[in-house]
């Protein structure tokens, strides 16, 4: 086997490894972080005082709705099916050889 095919595979090897990673530490904050679970023991002054707050919804909270999360997968898949039709015209070209005349 030739030796720079070896070293370029070696090279996307360590770099798709290298990706892995700072995906993984890209996305650990938001997945390790955490609300508590249970209330606390006492309620806070302001709510004893003034009532409970009023009713809040997925925009205040912060959660994601489910039309967020499939506008989210429908652009990903137009990403993606742009992104390969793309290397392939490009692979297509490469390959492609101009006629000699001889």
């Amino acid at each position: 086997m030739n030796p720079i095919r070896t070293i370029r595979r070696l090279t996307c090897i360590l770099t798709g490894l290298a990706a892995a990673l700072a995906a993984g530490v890209a996305v650990a904050p938001a997945a390790l972080a955490a609300t508590p679970v249970n209330p606390p023991p006492a309620p806070p002054a302001d709510v004893i005082r003034f009532g409970p707050g009023a009713h809040t919804f997925n925009g205040v909270t912060g959660d994601m709705t489910s039309w967020q999360i499939a506008l989210i997968a429908v652009a990903a898949a137009i990403v993606g099916a742009v992104v390969a039709v793309l290397a392939y015209r490009a692979r297509a070209a490469r390959n492609r050889r101009p006629a000699t005349i001889a």
